[in-house]
């Protein structure tokens, strides 16, 4: 189904900065969704947005004063949106102006420098007046997204095919910015509070700067690393989706909230709805904060046209010592503890009689595997179960002399295949074909691969319950536990056989664009790349059996295999290899 989306912004810029930003939303990717564009042009002095109106139809301009009111404020609210004796070091830098004060509450002008942006209250104000009257237009619509977008960043093509496709309520597209010239790059989200970029718990009490500095440290290295993951702030390039716009979100000020911006009351309100916050950091849009940014944002361009437009392009944040190691005053400032004594959370009744929203794009699996002579196995048993779960297949046949090719097309003949045969077999040295058959699967532009040897089969829940998982927007990853089944019915445990007490990845959300580091060893070397552990994961109750064991003649194949191509156990423990052939083992009965 096609998508019906709002990108939608207040735009009041230099029209230098603004003709970047309108050129990439013309070079996004909507295949799967209906776009279309609703300004508020703010008195802006070029003709920009009209002229971008005439080359892409379904593009509104309203301007205030004529398509819909001003907004009025009365000085109390003006002035409520600061504390009375709030210390400027209370705001995050972005917010203060040179002299390090707020600027005059009643002030709406917008002032951009070579150094920042400077807010005031009143323009604040004027500001979450207008993202709601955009949230208005698009539940009065039926957009089934409302993508709210500063007017100063260059999205990334896939942005908004990729943030839809997570399928969150709220989500954000992280970028990085140098708030003045002096900072380090930070992230545009942040974990609680006005934008605190680290972890803490009540109980823990006032936390020293070191302990700041290292955990704020883990917080923005995650978010250096492709991943979507929850947090408790964001902005300026967010997808709402429709169930959050009809529950009640606004940027309307929460009278008793003190924090500046109305981002935070966002955020706020969200939360206290029920709603989770995500950042997503996969195709992170340039920030075109100052004029003088201009020769990077041409090698961020650059680097789009190199990769077609379609690969991951990560920017990752420069985090230099002074922030990681002996955080510098600004970087204090930024993230100030700041207790949370209390948190409400409301239940929203509110309902629509609008169609419900497009569902999100199902995330698609990619099984691959190895085979070898494996025709009178598992192998048709493995594969009429996999193909419940699966969307598309990669089978790397490794030179087999019997009808495994035959029987994985047949299996398979509904569904995508890409079938590889190796004139020669390779297993002396599995790095080389595991390399390749990892290389293949991505080549086919997955969601998840899932690696599963011949002989390896889910128990029968999996297949019910297996893409379940795929929703959660916060794992790389998911690991299973392996049971080496000795007999029908039974499984070994003992010191050499316990790989059921460990869980390990099976299924591996792929990245584009990413570079994949090996365990470089001729046996044993893993399934997938090593790289996969440098990423967050989780853990599923759903177990895998190893049928490979189950039956005499098969140990002694396997032993007789070891023994030959690594004689001096120098990949593996040699007390495992002989215990292959223990005649009296300690079996467990398999429980379903």
């Amino acid at each position: 189904m096609t998508a019906k989306i709002l990108l939608a912004g207040p735009v009041k810029q230099k029209e230098r900065i603004l003709a970047e930003f309108l050129e990439s939303l013309e070079n996004l990717d909507i295949r799967a969704c209906q776009l279309e564009f609703a300004f508020i042009d703010d008195d802006n002095s070029h003709d920009l947005l009209t002229r971008f109106a005439g080359r892409n139809r379904g593009t509104r301009i309203f301007r205030p004063g004529r398509d819909f009111p001003n907004p009025t404020f009365s000085a109390q609210e003006r002035d409520s949106t600061l504390p009375a004796e709030a210390p400027d070091s209370a705001l995050p830098a972005a917010e203060r102006d040179t002299t390090g004060h707020p600027s005059p509450p009643g002030d709406d002008r917008y002032v951009c420098d070579r150094e920042t942006h400077h807010w005031c209250p009143g323009l604040i104000l004027k500001v979450a007046h207008y993202k709601d009257f955009l949230i208005e237009l698009a539940l009065k619509e039926a957009y089934d997204h409302l993508f709210l977008v500063d007017s100063d960043l260059y999205l990334h093509p896939q942005t908004l095919r990729h943030l839809v496709s997570l399928g969150t309520d709220i989500v954000s597209e992280v970028f990085w910015t140098r708030w003045r010239p002096d900072m380090p790059l930070l992230p545009q989200v942040w974990l609680s509070d006005e934008y605190t970029l680290y972890e803490s718990a009540p109980s823990e009490g006032v936390l020293s700067e070191e302990e700041i500095a290292l955990r704020a440290r883990r917080f923005l290295s995650l978010l250096s690393r492709p991943g979507t993951y929850r947090v408790g702030g964001l902005g300026a390039c967010t997808l709402i989706s429709r169930e959050a716009l009809s529950r009640g979100v606004s940027f309307r000020r929460i009278y008793n909230l003190s924090f500046l911006g109305e981002d935070r009351h966002f955020c706020v309100r969200a939360a206290a709805l029920g709603l989770e916050l995500y950042a997503d950091t996969h195709f992170p849009p340039f920030h075109f904060y100052r004029e003088s940014d201009g020769p990077d944002l041409l090698k961020y361009k650059e680097q789009l046209a190199k990769h077609k437009q379609n690969e991951l392009v990560q920017i990752k944040p420069n985090i230099e010592p002074s922030v990681t190691e002996a955080p510098s005053g600004e970087f204090r400032r930024s993230c100030l503890f700041q207790k949370d004594t209390s948190r409400q959370r409301m239940e929203s009744t509110t309902t629509s009689n609008a169609p419900g929203p497009v569902p999100p794009e199902r995330p698609r699996i990619t099984l691959g595997m190895l085979v070898r002579d494996e025709a009178d196995r598992y192998l048709r048993q493995v594969l009429r179960q996999a193909r419940q779960y699966i969307d598309a297949a990669v089978i790397l046949d490794d030179a087999s002399e019997d009808r495994s090719v035959e029987i994985c097309r047949q299996e398979l003949a509904d569904l995508p295949l890409t079938l590889v045969s190796n004139p020669e077999p390779g297993f002396e040295n599995e790095i080389n074909l595991r390399k390749q058959l990892w290389t293949l699967a991505c080549e086919t532009s997955p969601g998840w691969i899932l690696i599963l040897d011949a002989d390896e089969i889910f128990e029968e829940k999996a297949a019910a319950s297996l893409r379940g998982l795929l929703t959660d927007p916060e794992a790389f990853f998911f690991a299973f536990r392996l049971y080496d089944m000795w007999a029908e019915g039974f499984y070994r445990e003992d010191t050499y056989w316990n790989a059921h007490h460990t869980y390990r990845p099976f299924l591996v959300r792929h990245q584009a664009g990413l570079s994949y580091q090996w365990r470089e060893t001729p046996q044993h070397c893993g399934r997938f790349p090593q790289t996969v552990l440098e990423f967050p994961g989780k853990r599923s109750d759903l177990r895998v059996k190893h049928l490979g064991w189950q039956s005499a003649p098969d140990r002694l194949r396997k032993y007789e295999r070891y023994k030959k191509l690594d004689p001096l156990a120098a990949h593996g423990v040699a007390g495992q290899y002989e215990s292959i052939l223990d005649p009296k083992p300690h079996l467990l009965p398999w429980r379903d």
